[in-house]
Order: structure tokens, then C-alpha cells, then sequence
């Protein structure tokens, strides 16, 4: 299979607007912020039909984390989202996202606390406790809402470690943390 380079402006395939302006509270300090997020965006709808020609004509489509609202400003979007959104347009078995680290781990830097399955009930726990910091909150999120809207399983694994994704979907350990809407272990 060939892969195609893509961003999500092309054939319209995500449909964004502007994220809002809000108000944030910073849990180290107590204090609130209003933060205007600029030039991101917010996925409206994918549409896949040009990811579907590619597919059928034996092409892997990789599509890059941008997306256009209907006069044509573009956006920079959260790539796991635009990901989950893709999957679940596409109604795809499992979601596997390649990040910097192999896995969800309790506390960071400590090996023998990563999770090797959790549920989605579970993932977002870690959220609302505090426990998800930083870049893993929005992948937990977008995993949480795939996982409520069809898709079966989510896997966060290393994208730098040789063999990392053939050992998490053909060995019961895996290498990272699999994610399943309903516990099933």
C-alpha cells in the first residue's frame, strides 16, 4: 500500500471553526485565565469520501492535523482528535495513536505505574482526578468520545520503539495501554 500526504483542508475533509475564547482555571494556582486559543480549531464533520476513493483504490491516506471552516480560514486542530474523528467516520475496529511515550502511566516517570488496559470510564477518571496532565488529557478525551461512538478499542504505544505496535495487537501484554469502552479482561 502507497501512502498519500494530505492535510485536512484537502477535498474538504475536516470541517472546523474557531475554538472559542474561555475561561481556564490553573489547578496549580487556583487562579482563572481567559484564553483566546487563536488559530485553533474544533472539528464541525469529517468528510470522508476522498479518504474512501484512496482506500479503494489501494491507498493509505495520512492526513495532517488541519482543517477549514466554510469561508476557508484554516485551523490547526488537535491531531489525536482529527484521528478519533477520521476513525469514526470510517467505522474502523481500533484506533492506534503513536506518541512519545508507550503508554498511560499514574505517575510520569515511573515505569511500573503504566496501565496496560483501563476503560473509558476509567480514562476519564484520570482526567477529572487530576492524574492526566498535560498532552495525554486531550488523547483520553478523544479516545473517551470514539470509544462511546463505535469504535471497539484505542491503543496508546511508542512510536519510536522497534516492533512496538506488531507486540500490542499480536501478544496479551502489549506494549502500551489499551483502551476499551466496557472492561472485557
Amino acid at each position: 500500500m502507497e501512502a498519500v500526504g494530505l492535510s485536512g483542508v484537502d477535498g474538504n475533509i475536516v470541517h472546523a471553526e474557531r475554538r472559542p475564547p474561555k475561561e481556564v482555571l490553573n489547578r496549580a494556582t487556583g487562579e482563572r485565565a481567559h484564553i483566546d486559543f487563536g488559530h485553533v480549531g474544533d472539528v464541525v464533520e469529517i468528510n470522508s469520501r476522498l479518504l474512501t476513493v484512496l482506500l479503494d483504490q489501494g491507498y493509505l491516506p495520512v492526513v495532517s492535523s488541519l482543517g477549514a471552516d466554510s469561508e476557508g480560514t484554516v485551523f490547526n486542530i488537535n491531531a489525536d482528535t482529527i484521528a478519533a474523528e477520521i476513525a469514526i467516520q470510517l467505522k474502523a475496529e481500533k484506533l492506534i495513536l503513536l506518541s512519545d511515550v508507550d503508554g498511560i502511566y499514574l505517575r510520569a516517570g515511573e515505569p511500573e505505574t503504566k496501565l496496560s488496559r483501563l476503560t473509558a470510564s476509567e480514562a476519564e477518571r484520570l482526567i477529572t482526578d487530576g492524574r492526566a496532565t498535560g498532552g495525554m488529557i486531550p488523547k483520553l478525551q478523544s479516545i473517551a468520545e470514539l470509544l462511546r461512538r463505535g469504535v471497539h478499542s484505542a491503543h496508546i504505544i511508542s512510536g519510536t520503539n522497534r516492533n512496538a505496535l506488531l507486540s500490542e495487537i499480536f501478544t496479551d501484554q502489549g506494549t502500551g495501554t489499551m483502551i476499551v469502552a466496557e472492561k472485557t479482561w
